[in-house]
């Protein structure tokens, strides 16, 4: 192509550039032939010649064009794109919109056959008088094909290509020529125009005339009137210096330039040319910024998470390609409808609530996001946090870091989840045959002096290994039985550290299970083997993945991974995206679902660690309060049928700063001003947390009915009877060893008998018992005194 462009420009010289032109387009524009050879001299016939043999194979590539992201109810999110462009059928645009274009830029289109000799001639004797070529004389035809070999050039990432589509020399002109031609041959002049006013760049990044109509005046192409369509047809002589919001001046001067030429060509009345010239140009102008970057999305953490989702999830390698190069030019060339699951009014609500609690930009520099999901479904209802999205923050309250998300989506690494976890525990432990019914044996511990454990109780690869464990309650706990119930209502950190010894010591266990539940680190990897972490949430994991983890027991054990996207849409069809709770899978068995739920309200009701959140109306909910060791974090997650909502508070940049909290008035964190408010003691899950969860709850499930849990069966309330093992005549330590194995309870009782001091003797029960219960070991401590003669009475007297 560059060679045979090379030629014909030499050609060009040796016969004097009007000759060429003179022939080429004086032939061509009054019939479309060529006349024979002999007909004609043998320098232009020369000229013939390589003109028929330029190539006329002109093809047009789809139009890089706008995607929108819209929220469940419609609502514009964002609108990605490398081209700001909207496609419209041609019957979409205002006929006085194609009237001015025509008007200004070929008055001829709809008469000449894609070359204008008059127009042409006009160039050639200006661009001779003027030693340069500086252009012109171009028809519509012309400059649709010139801009359509730019924009395939950039599209295939060829930046020489696209030089040479617009290069300022006789060959590329003679070649745009051939292409305009044959383009007349293949394409009504309706068709041409409707792709040239759909290709059109219209300044300040609208391409097109729908985004252009859309971007200064707030409306489509369909409604323009007189003095739009006027200003619009004005800006693509030289649209990187006319366009009305950058260059009024220039802007209004050719609005009323296309005006004038319209009026010439007796195309609209004078009383409807003076009335368009009077309207001053700032009444015309609603510039509306298209919603390109997060950034200036009315929601732009969830816009983030979007297009990291989309870019990412390997459930669309069919619908937008496997790769993320294959992806972004899907979604932001391919004119895309993305609706999404986002609901705009229950994000209202928790960023409201959030920001109630915990201000944005607050003096204690405490953070708090909430992720909202579909109990059925997993979709992402919604996502909030106390901050103001920016990519460059420089004031406090400032970040573009989506505190919800993994980091793969735009996230942190999470945050620590405390005794969230205990909900893995839980299902272990019911998955194992115990029923909600059980105790489990919890040794002593207050808030400031912790039970210690060694690695011949906890052991395994999830082991303690050498080393050894000190573990502290949140409140006093004496040594002793404690029922599953109690010890999840009131987070008795050792009676789960008793639950996992009892399930065999090794927490291997409850780590799978929540690996299963979809229990992960912000960074997509499992949770670490170490007991802390999996029985007490020392690790770290984002609201978002404790959402859906808790979303799975909610949901009566089935797992739906969380979707933000319901359809995408391309050219008015559907692409085949999986459909709402499709990817979701059963990962525990209902019935343990339920049990673990029953044990979950508890925490909601009296004597709870979360008594202060139940919702409303005495709907029914479940959840869990979680606290670390340093009170840096704090979390509630919770759950109704409908709706599950995961809410952090804490420190997000892991300056301890809730430790300061506990000796501040916090007053920027009470909804009344003034110490008198009250101190927050100490930073817990019920502090901030469940409260802020209750109110989004409330509110996002305002008038939605009042769906009660479905109650666990018999077996997993009460259990099933197992053999008790007989452990007479062993060691104190075997014969609990075997109890726990077995599933049970030990619980040691001293009796007297026969057998020597220390013997173990037998169980009571004796035969069976139900699995999680307690077995009292009976220890000998050795016959039973004799039984002491009473004194006899005294002598009379």
């Amino acid at each position: 192509m560059s060679g045979r462009t090379t030629n014909v420009g030499g050609v060009v010289s040796l016969l004097g550039a009007f000759l060429a032109a003179a022939v080429i387009t004086g032939f061509l524009s009054a019939g479309l032939f060529l006349p024979a050879v002999g007909a004609i001299g043998g320098s232009v016939r020369t000229v013939v010649d390589l003109f028929d043999s330029l190539p006329d194979n002109f093809t047009t590539s789809p139009l890089a064009e706008q995607s929108v992201i819209l929220a469940a109810d419609g609502t514009k999110i964002a609108t990605p794109y490398d081209e700001n462009r909207v496609i419209v059928p041609l019957n979409e645009i205002a006929s006085v919109m194609r009237t001015a274009q025509v008007a200004i830029e070929d008055h001829r289109f709809y008469e000449h056959g894609g070359a204008d000799l008059q127009g042409i001639l006009r160039a050639f004797i200006s661009n001779q008088a003027t030693g340069e070529l500086t252009g012109g004389g171009s028809t519509l035809t012309q400059q649709y094909v010139k801009i359509t070999l730019q924009e395939n050039a950039l599209r295939a990432g060829d930046k020489a290509g696209a030089a040479a589509a617009t290069a300022r020399n006789y060959g590329r002109k003679i070649q745009e020529l051939k292409y305009a031609i044959q383009l007349e041959k293949t394409l009504t002049k309706d068709q041409i125009l409707e792709g040239y006013l759909n290709l059109v760049y219209y300044g300040d990044r609208a391409y097109g005339v729908e985004a252009a109509s859309q971007h200064y005046f707030g409306h489509g192409a369909k409604t323009l009137n007189l003095q739009e369509a006027a200003l619009l047809a004005g800006i693509v002589q030289n649209p990187g210096t006319s366009d009305p919001v950058n260059f009024p001046e220039k802007s209004l001067a050719r609005r009323n330039v296309v005006l004038d030429r319209m009026k010439d060509l007796g195309l609209i009345k004078d009383a409807e040319w003076k009335a368009a010239r009077a309207v001053p140009l700032a009444a015309m102008l609603k510039v509306t910024p298209a919603k390109n970057s997060c950034q200036s999305s009315d929601y732009p953490y969830f816009c983030d998470y979007v297009l990291a989702w989309l870019k990412q999830d390997p459930s669309l390698d069919a619908v937008l390609g496997r790769g993320e190069a294959q992806r972004v030019q899907a979604i932001y060339r391919g004119g895309l409808t993305i609706q999404t699951t986002l609901d705009p009014a229950m994000a209202r609500v928790a960023n409201e609530e959030i920001t109630r609690k915990v201000p944005i930009g607050n003096d204690e520099e405490i953070g708090s996001a909430a992720a909202i999901l579909d109990t059925k479904t997993g979709a992402v209802k919604a996502i909030g946090q106390n901050t103001t999205y920016s990519v460059k923050p420089a004031n406090r309250g400032e970040t573009a870091v989506n505190w919800s998300v993994d980091s793969r989506y735009g996230g942190s690494i999470g945050f620590s989840f405390g005794s969230t976890a205990k909900i893995f525990t839980l299902v272990t432990a019911l998955e194992a045959g115990w029923p909600t019914t059980s105790s489990v044996f919890a040794k002593a511990a207050s808030p400031s002096k912790g039970a210690d454990y060694t690695s011949k109780e906890i052991h395994g690869a999830c082991g303690l290994g050498g080393g050894g464990w000190n573990v502290r309650n949140d409140i006093n706990f004496p040594e002793g039985d404690i029922s599953l119930a109690e010890a999840t209502a009131k987070s008795i950190n050792t009676a789960f550290v008793g639950m996992a010894i009892q399930l065999g010591g090794d927490p291997c266990k409850i780590r799978d299970t929540g690996w299963r539940m979809g229990l992960h680190q912000g960074n997509g990897k499992e949770i670490p083997p170490y007991p802390s972490a999996i029985i007490l949430g020392t690790w770290s994991a984002s609201p978002m993945t404790m959402a859906s983890t808790y979303q799975t027991i909610a949901n009566e054990g089935v797992y739906c991974p969380p979707i933000p996207v319901m359809s995408i849409v391309k050219d008015g069809k559907a692409l085949p995206l999986p459909a709402l709770g499709s990817a979701c899978e059963k990962r525990v068995d209902p019935e343990v679902a339920r049990g673990v739920t029953s044990l979950l309200e508890g925490v909601l009701r009296n004597g709870g660690t979360a008594d202060n959140a139940g919702l409303v109306g005495g709907r029914p909910a479940a959840g869990k309060t979680g606290t670390t060791d340093n009170h840096n974090e704090t979390w509630f997650v919770g759950y109704t049928p409908q709706l599950t909502t995961a809410v952090w508070v804490g420190t997000p940049d892991d300056k301890n700063n809730a430790r300061r909290v506990t000796d501040l008035c916090m007053r920027q964190m009470t909804e009344t001003k003034g110490c008198s408010a009250g101190r927050y003691a100490a930073l817990f899950g019920m502090t901030i947390a469940a409260p802020v969860w209750k109110s989004i709850m409330d509110r996002a499930l305002e008038g939605q009915p009042k769906v009660p849990f479905i109650s666990p069966g018999t077996q997993i309330v009460n259990g099933e009877k197992v053999d008790i093992p007989d452990i007479a005549r062993r060691s104190l330590d075997d014969a609990k060893a075997l109890l726990l194995q077995s599933g049970f309870v030990p619980s040691v009782v001293k009796v007297y008998s026969n057998y020597r001091v220390g013997t173990v003797v037998g169980t009571t029960p004796k035969n069976q018992a139900t699995r999680g219960s307690v077995v009292k070991i009976l220890v000998s401590q050795g016959p039973a005194p004799a039984p002491t003669a009473p004194p006899e009475p005294a002598p009379p007297g």
